[in-house]
């Protein structure tokens, strides 16, 4: 989408990693906010992995007892926090293959190196969210009848003949009012990144 990271997606990676130092330094408290980010991610790579859901949450468990244990190995400098995550899922989730702990279902630990992970990053998850809630944020700054017509196009799918012919005016002016909301909206986001 974008060639370089945005601010939200900096302060998200640097939330995490943040909390991973904490983590690190003894403080308990961090594992529950490294959970919360990035707990999807983390079972799907070990759900496709292993191919059953049980396993997959037993491996997701073995990665954050293992985490709160070993949390003083991760280094900054040398990796993002989300990155080194998703290679410890992966390395517990390729143990259990190895080991034989895991039922049938899994895939064959020759396969599960190379497996793509085209799931959305935590940071990810957290921007699109982010930026969900300041359209809206946005939206509220409007007046109507610029807000109203905004929502009704773009999250109900009328045309904008549809809300000329319901706010009785002329095509143009619906056009009109829709377009002055339009460029209020993208300066209230642009003020907001």
């Amino acid at each position: 989408m974008a060639d370089s990271p945005t601010p939200a997606s900096n302060e998200a990676r640097e939330a995490l990693r943040a909390a991973m130092v904490r983590l690190g330094e003894g403080d308990s408290a961090a594992l529950e906010q490294i959970y919360s980010a990035t707990r999807v991610k983390l079972f799907g790579i070990c759900l496709r992995i292993l191919g059953d859901r049980k396993e997959a949450e037993d491996a997701l468990q073995d990665v954050y007892v293992n985490l709160w244990q070993k949390a003083d190995r991760y280094d900054p400098e040398r990796a993002s926090p989300i990155s080194w995550l998703a290679t410890f899922a992966r390395n517990r989730a390729i143990d259990r293959l190895r080991t034989g702990k895991v039922r049938g279902g899994a895939v064959p630990v020759e396969e599960a190196a190379p497996l793509p992970d085209a799931a959305p990053l935590a940071d990810q998850i957290m921007i699109d969210g982010e930026r969900a809630a300041r359209v809206h944020t946005c939206l509220e700054t409007l007046e109507d009848p610029a807000r109203g017509n905004i929502r009704a196009a773009f999250f109900d799918g009328k045309t904008y003949a549809q809300l000329a012919d319901a706010a009785d005016v002329p095509l143009g002016t619906m056009k009109s009012w829709i377009r002055r909301g339009m460029m209020k909206l993208r300066t209230c986001l642009e003020a907001g990144e």
